[in-house]
């Protein structure tokens, strides 16, 4: 056993061992802290991309844009009539040799084709077993022609613990009411499919009879909730298998 958050005379403290703490409490999964500008990407161009100040964790690991500044990431063109989805990453890496580490934005091209595009493969490390490279998407970057149509943020922003406190995640209301706010899109609900804790996705259309989608997630204590964000707002309203509801609340 070695002290880590006490003095011994000597520098001590390794890389792994803030990454394994940063682990046990933000978790090994990568997101977005609450930080600054939470890496709001904005498209300046179709070769810039501004990516504004915040804070990311990957893994374990934490890295950053500054406060008050940007990360400015050049785009590749465009193929006329053409599509395609291109990955930005914060690219971890490590020296074999110095043992010196550092993280980067890369952009990963992905290919040209008439429809149907599909994300470019990036390389998943294990920073705790020593890999020397461990990509993290962070944006999707969709081109229609030479143009891009979206940037897509892929990671969600962790709450920080006055606003968990605030919101009382034990309430199921006041939970229902954060899935609303955190899911700016429906498509980005619609790209979740099972999750193995408090809640799961799926899409159903015409929930209620306004239409849009259904997000369903398990609740602790008996009926589950199921949650509807349509054109009109936000509805929500108890189930249970084989019962069929009909009533449902606007939140």
């Amino acid at each position: 056993m070695e002290i880590v958050s006490g003095r011994t005379g000597k520098p001590h403290v390794t890389s792994q061992q803030f990454r394994q703490l940063i682990e046990g409490t933000v978790g090994q999964e990568s997101c977005i802290l609450t930080s600054g500008e939470n890496l709001e990407p904005e498209l300046a161009s179709n070769n810039s991309l501004k990516i504004r100040s915040g804070m990311l964790a990957h893994h374990g690991n934490i890295s950053s844009v500054k406060i008050g500044t940007y990360d400015a990431v050049n785009l590749s063109n465009g193929s006329q009539g053409m599509k395609r989805i291109d990955l930005v990453v914060c690219r971890y890496t490590r020296n074999a040799e110095t043992e010196v580490e550092s993280c980067n934005w890369v952009v990963i091209m992905g290919t040209p084709v008439s429809s149907n595009p599909v994300a470019p493969t990036y390389t998943v490390g294990n920073l705790q077993e020593g890999d020397l490279v461990d990509d993290c998407p962070v944006f999707e970057v969709h081109y229609d022609g030479i143009n891009v149509t979206e940037v897509k943020k892929m990671l969600s922003v962790l709450p920080n613990v006055a606003e968990l406190n605030s919101n009382k995640i034990g309430n199921k209301d006041n939970l229902i009411s954060m899935l609303v706010a955190n899911a700016k899109k429906v498509e980005d609900c619609l790209t979740q499919t099972t999750e193995s804790g408090v809640y799961r996705w799926y899409s159903a259309k015409n929930q209620p009879s306004t239409g849009g989608y259904m997000i369903v997630f398990k609740y602790h204590g008996g009926a589950s909730m199921r949650l509807a964000l349509t054109d009109s707002g936000a509805y929500y309203s108890t189930y249970k298998a084989g019962v069929t509801y009909g009533s449902w609340e606007k939140l």
